[in-house]
Formats: C-alpha cells, structure tokens, sequence
C-alpha cells in the first residue's frame, strides 16, 4: 500500500462516503469499507472562498491550474502538459441548424493529447506522486490511455494501461508512443475495470479511476470553472454532456456549484443538466426513458468506444443530477453520430470523435423534443477529436482531375461555381 499523505492542502478536510456520509482520511482509498458507496473529496469552502478571487484566477496559468485551490492536489507536485483553459466558441451556425438561439462549444479537443481526460490524468498522475507512487495505471477506453501515458511520461513514472482489444487503431498507437505497456484485454470496457480492480488490490500502483479515482474525477470539474469564468463569471441555462460512466456529467454539475459556494458566481446556479448517450450502450438513458431507478447494465455495441461502459459506476448520480435539475437525456443512433460529426464539422470547423458526434446528435434530438428550448443558453461539450476515431467517418475527394484548368472546369460548371 502506498503511504498516506499525512500533510494536505488546508482547504481539502479529506474523503466523504456518496452513500452513507461516512468520513476518511485523504489516502488511495475509492470505495466505503462499511457501505462500498464511492468516496469523494471534501473542501472546507470558507477557506477556499478566503483565498480565491476572479482577479487571481485570471492571473493564473492558462490550464486547470489556475483553479488550484479547488483542486485536491499540492499545485507544487502537479504533473502539468498544460490541460485546460481550452476555447468556449459561439456556435451560431449550429444553433440556426438546429433552431436554437445561443449555442456555444466547449472545444475540449484542443488539450495536449486532445480529449479533457488531460484534465482528470493531470489531477490524478500529480496526487499519485504525493502518495509516492512509482507505476501509473488505468482502464480505459481510449482517451484516457493516451493521456494516462503521455502524464506518466512527463512525471517520469512506469506505466501500465488497459484496453479492450477492440480499440480504435489510433488510440492505440497514440497511447504506445509514449513508451508505458499498454495491455489489450480480450472483452468489453466492464471486463477491462474487473480486471484493473482485482491488479489494484494486487500491486502498489495508482490507478487513476480504480484507488485514486476519488482525487482524478475532480479535474473535471474545472470545465464547468472555464465554462463560467468564460461567459464573464455567468452560468448557462442547459448543458449537454456525453455520459460513459456519468462522472463527467456529475462533476460539471458540482463545479457550477462549487463557484457559487466560495463567492465566484454573483447568483446560485440554476443549470439544467442533460446528457448523451449512444444508443448501443445507453443504461443511463434508459432508465430515464422507463422513469426507472434501475440501470441495468448492457454490452456496448456502438462505434462510439469511448462511451461504451455498460456498467457505468456513477450511473445512479448522473441520473439523479439529471432529474434534480430538470434536463433529460437521449440515445441516438450510429447514423446519427455520424451525422452529428459532420454536421459540427461543417457548421462550426471543429471535427469531434464518436464521443462528440453523441452529444451533437443528442442535443438535436432533446430541441426536436423540446427539452432543450430557442430562449436557452446552451453550452455543448465536446471531449475528443476525430483524428482519433477516422473509420467513423469515411469520405473522398470531391473531384479527381487532371492538373489542368479545362479539367477542373469539366467538374465544376465555370457558370456556377461562384453561386452560394
């Protein structure tokens, strides 16, 4: 077992049961030794709210760092390939296409290995070093291996990732550059977490969402921090999150809430939260649709890989965040992710992963229904770029031609060419 940090940051009092309420000390520990509820870190808020203002965030660094008092981590341990602080974009063209108002893009794609799991590795791989850790693992389905090994890198640490075999070829050759072992595992994203669970109880490693998920799921918070600090200290009306294990969904939720618990936000937030899921591996959205409290786990079968956790662990939560706030959720096709792709690639100029294409699709589908409105402030998170995921979305030149301009006119009508 790795040591217990015994000195921590004055502003984190240490790790809370979601069930039962139970306390702990902060340690490598992610699950309740008297309920087996999750655990999750606590703040004292007075001292945040004593140390933090807007003008010392805004003369931070451009990354999650820069909100280092709501972060569970020594800032001077922190393992930093600069994740964060990426662009929130008016998205005009897709709101008119999808008849909205105001839409914007939170274009995650721009972090350093081009998904926000740069945000979660960054917070974990840097708590790992405080515990004094040597290996640095996980499971994944894709993105975060790429960023657990390319953070294990730069902190000088081993690495060992897990993977289903069936993982897009991109992400494998963008996780094996970095030089960790990456472990294909024959099966599902849920065989490859029971396997990790049972290597965690087995070798003094992090793994950052198995012992040190409890400190990793907190770099995602910072999205909903840029989000508001990005709308000039405003929160928006709706978000729209892609759901795999319902993490990223809750802790945008707690994060809007955090800033209003130390004096960042002038009103309490009141965001509704809706999120996407695709419709081969939708447990979330179908108990939302049956009006359930049951998530029955399903075996993935979608092109949308880096959300295909059938058994998603914080499942339970994103359904309730959900509720509480009045958003909604939807399952949309393997067409309509396809589409979804294309149709953010062609409106705004960002190509996203499968992951992207859910949550555009989804979005779509909650205005056609009404759940999202035309007088709402939307904010659309985008988690991964399509380089990742090509064999998604095929596609061809428009013309092949001679290199000559008698050839190029034969493909494209001189008298139309300059019609819009």
């Amino acid at each position: 077992m790795a040591r217990v940090q015994r000195r921590n940051m004055a502003h984190v009092q240490g790790l809370r049961c979601r069930e039962c309420g139970r306390e702990y000390e902060i340690a490598p520990v992610y699950t309740c030794e008297w309920c087996f509820g999750p655990l999750e870190v606590t703040y004292d808020y007075a001292a945040v709210a004593a140390a933090v203002s807007r003008e010392q965030i805004a003369a931070g660094p451009a990354s999650i760092w820069r909100y280092a008092d709501l972060l569970p981590v020594d800032r001077g341990h922190a393992v930093d390939l600069g994740a964060g602080f990426t662009p929130l974009v008016r998205a005009d063209r897709l709101a008119a296409a999808l008849g909205l108002g105001e839409v914007w893009v939170k274009n995650d794609t721009l972090n350093p290995t081009n998904s926000f799991k740069d945000r979660v590795a960054s917070v974990a791989l840097s708590k790992a070093l405080e515990f004094g850790f040597k290996t640095a693992a996980c499971a994944s389905t894709g993105n975060l291996a790429n960023s657990v090994a390319a953070h294990a890198a730069r902190a000088g640490l081993r690495s060992f990732v897990f993977i289903p075999s069936n993982l897009e070829r991109a992400k494998v050759v963008t996780t094996a550059v970095y030089g960790g072992n990456v472990v294909a595992i024959e099966g599902n994203y849920d065989d490859v977490n029971r396997l990790c669970a049972e290597l965690a109880g087995t070798y003094r490693w992090a793994f950052v969402n198995v012992n040190v998920r409890p400190f990793y799921a907190e770099g995602s918070k910072t999205l909903a921090y840029e989000t508001a600090e990005q709308l000039g200290w405003e929160t928006p009306d709706h978000v729209v999150v892609p759901v795999a294990s319902g993490s990223l969904l809750t802790k945008i939720r707690k994060g809007f809430d955090e800033l209003h618990q130390v004096g960042l936000l002038d009103h309490a937030p009141n965001v509704r939260v809706s999120g996407a899921q695709a419709l081969g591996c939708s447990p979330v959205a179908t108990a939302w649709r049956e009006g359930s409290d049951t998530i029955r786990p399903v075996k993935p079968d979608t092109i949308a890989k880096s959300l295909a956790i059938g058994n998603p662990a914080d499942g339970y939560f994103a359904l309730d965040a959900v509720r509480q706030t009045e958003g909604g959720l939807a399952a949309v096709s393997d067409g309509e992710v396809v589409e979804g792709i294309r149709l953010l690639a062609r409106t705004e100029g960002i190509f996203a992963e499968t992951a992207g294409g859910v949550t555009v699709a989804s979005l779509k589908r909650l205005a056609d229904e009404g759940v999202v409105t035309p007088d709402e402030r939307v904010v659309l998170y985008i988690t991964g770029l399509g380089l990742k995921t090509l064999d998604a979305v095929e596609a061809e030149p428009t013309a092949t031609i001679r290199p000559t301009i008698d050839a190029f006119h034969e493909a494209f009508d001189p008298d139309h060419i300059d019609e819009e």
